[in-house]
């Protein structure tokens, strides 16, 4: 199975000025939950760092916490390592058979306990950071 590589940011254009153009062109509920998701992941990290790859925002601290993916009936934050994540609100609803990625799909109107996420992403954060100190240096 061939992997998709990363697509680099156009050139002169910042990944946070193509997140805030994403949210920007999709004028709908869709940006409205992506603009939110994207403050509830600050908001938990304050240190989080936005990419653009894969032609979607993606945000990482010390790796890839997640992605946050849009499409016409649902805004997609795919978790890279949820499957070792502890998610005890059950806010994983996608995804749910692979063995590395979790994702949870929301839909038009459709509310998401912010705290929750919050520590979601923490532990994403945490597991990143775990991660890099296990590695051979």
């Amino acid at each position: 199975m061939k992997t998709r590589k990363p697509d680099a940011p156009p050139r002169g254009k910042s990944p946070s000025r193509l997140i805030d153009a994403r949210i920007k062109e999709l004028g709908d509920w869709r940006g409205k939950t992506l603009r939110r998701l994207r403050a509830v992941i600050k908001q938990a990290d304050p240190g989080v760092v936005e990419e653009w790859k894969w032609s979607v925002p993606v945000w990482s601290h010390d790796g890839i916490l997640c992605t946050g993916e849009t499409y016409k009936s649902v805004v997609k934050m795919t978790f890279a390592n949820g499957a070792a994540l502890k998610d005890p609100a059950g806010l994983f609803n996608a995804s749910l058979d692979g063995g590395t990625r979790r994702a949870i799909d929301l839909r038009e109107g459709e509310a998401i306990d912010e705290a929750a996420l919050e520590t979601l992403i923490r532990a994403a954060v945490s597991l990143n950071q775990a991660k890099g100190a296990a590695a051979p240096r």
